[in-house]
């Protein structure tokens, strides 16, 4: 998220220069309360992480390997590691000090799960199951998300399943929606114009792609039949199958 509500991310996952939201996430002091602040602040958080444990399930074995983008902070890893006891998870992100949280947050779970500090250049070789990357792409221009879905995809086994889920400039008006979305995370009741001062500095940092491109995308990355699982204000979510 950018500078101004940057608790809606869990990092930035290529080797790409970050924006000012993503780099708040260097910051011990910046990210002590995205554990407590991201629940309110994305709509439907934490159906969103049931969504995708059950859009994963459909097509990964009982003893799942699991490769998480962007999984400091942990929450995406604690819902499905206590929803899915035989999985198994490799979580990569450049931010220590959230990879710190999911270390806090996973506790009861680390047996399971193996946390990298870096980018996806550096995750491992896999073959994977299926993967995440939630709440983290819209810190990256089109280049960029492709090469982090295109090191995804190739982490893959074929079939394997991706779930992403993050802003996107939904019907053209990315302006009101991100409005929208920062008056719904604002539980204080700012008022609007508080709600549209950070939808412009959100707009200033993010690089938003329109749905149909966030589909094409994924499609040239390799993956085949996304689909729209998951609308919430300015958030949006796909899965896709890895070709």
């Amino acid at each position: 998220m950018s500078s101004t509500d940057s608790s809606l991310s869990a990092g930035l996952p290529a080797a790409r220069e970050p924006t000012a939201g993503a780099k708040a996430f260097t910051d011990p002091g910046a990210v002590s309360s995205y554990v407590s602040d991201t629940p309110r602040k994305v709509p439907g958080l934490a159906d969103l992480h049931r969504m995708t444990t059950l859009l994963l399930d459909e097509h990964a074995p009982e003893a799942a390997h699991i490769l998480v983008v962007g999984a400091g902070g942990g929450l995406e890893l604690k819902a499905m590691a206590e929803a899915r006891p035989g999985w198994r998870f490799d979580g990569v992100d450049p931010s220590a000090a959230m990879l710190d949280i999911a270390r806090r947050v996973t506790a009861p779970h680390a047996e399971r799960i193996a946390l990298l500090e870096g980018t996806v250049d550096q995750a491992g070789a896999g073959p994977y199951d299926g993967a995440t990357c939630l709440l983290t792409l819209h810190f990256l221009d089109r280049d960029a998300r492709l090469h982090t879905l295109q090191e995804i995809r190739r982490r893959l086994k074929p079939g394997g399943v991706i779930v992403v889920a993050h802003h996107a400039a939904a019907d053209g008006n990315a302006g009101l929606w991100l409005e929208r979305s920062a008056a719904f995370a604002n539980r204080a009741d700012a008022g609007r114009v508080g709600a549209a001062a950070s939808a412009k500095a959100m707009l200033a940092h993010l690089p938003l792609l329109a749905p149909d491109e966030e589909e094409a995308l994924l499609r040239e990355a390799g993956f085949s039949a996304p689909a729209l699982f998951y609308a919430a204000f300015s958030f949006r979510g796909w899965v896709a199958i890895a070709g």
